[in-house]
């Protein structure tokens, strides 16, 4: 909780990046859903969001992100227009979506939108083709394209020959080599780890500004990137 008095005797709130969800009730724990999943979803929108401001301490956040598409286009075109009043209040500063991994789907609710989304946050793996076409109109129309799992969803990458090689040149970890190259493609990497250890070299990726990985270097993961995806069960 921000409001924690110890706490922002050392962080400001205006030092931190808050990124919280909707969630539908199909993504919800049901023994802890936030909100009445028999109201209309705007409901369930101001309702779950209420909710996190209570729990986080604070009277805005950052980034709202609506979890997933609804199961039909007009509820989440429903979920849509009650973020856009929550963002249009001053009670968030930009609006998301996550797990679209449909570039038509993402075009028509940027077309309807007041609020256009500033954030696309997708699994960044093969099974999506790494979202090449998605991530390439995210950049063309200004949209941060944020990786979730980034570890997790690549075994193979951060096993490959290529990248523990990179590791060793730069002594770093294969998953600072991944991270590195997310970041330097413009891609945000999302990390959940609770270990001081791995939130050090987490940071250290976008700290050490002698950390850059060569364009050669770039384009062999791109490569290998490509291979995967033309050949998904090796």
């Amino acid at each position: 909780c921000l409001c924690n008095v110890e706490f922002l005797s050392v962080v400001r709130r205006e030092d931190l990046f808050i990124q919280t969800k909707y969630t539908p009730p199909p993504g919800q724990d049901p023994a802890s859903i936030p909100y009445d999943p028999r109201a209309a979803v705007p409901s369930q929108v101001r309702k779950s969001f209420e909710t996190s401001l209570e729990n986080l301490g604070t009277n805005y956040v950052d980034s709202l992100v609506l979890h997933s598409p609804l199961n039909t286009a007009e509820k989440t075109q429903a979920a849509w227009e009650a973020m856009e009043e929550l963002k249009l209040q001053g009670k968030v500063k930009q609006l998301g979506i996550s797990n679209c991994y449909s570039l038509p789907l993402l075009k028509s609710l940027c077309s309807a939108a007041r609020v256009k989304p500033a954030v696309v946050q997708n699994r960044f793996y093969v099974d999506s083709g790494y979202d090449t076409e998605l991530r390439q109109w995210c950049s063309d129309n200004h949209i941060v394209y944020q990786s979730f799992w980034s570890l997790t969803a690549n075994p193979g990458l951060l096993h490959s020959p290529l990248v523990k090689g990179l590791a060793r040149k730069y002594a770093r970890s294969s998953p600072q080599i991944l991270f590195k190259y997310l970041t330097e493609r413009g891609i945000v990497p999302l990390t959940g780890t609770c270990d001081p250890v791995h939130m050090k070299e987490d940071l250290e990726v976008l700290e050490d500004e002698n950390f850059v990985l060569e364009d050669s270097e770039l384009s062999d993961i791109d490569h290998l990137i490509q291979q995967a995806c033309d050949s998904p069960d090796q």
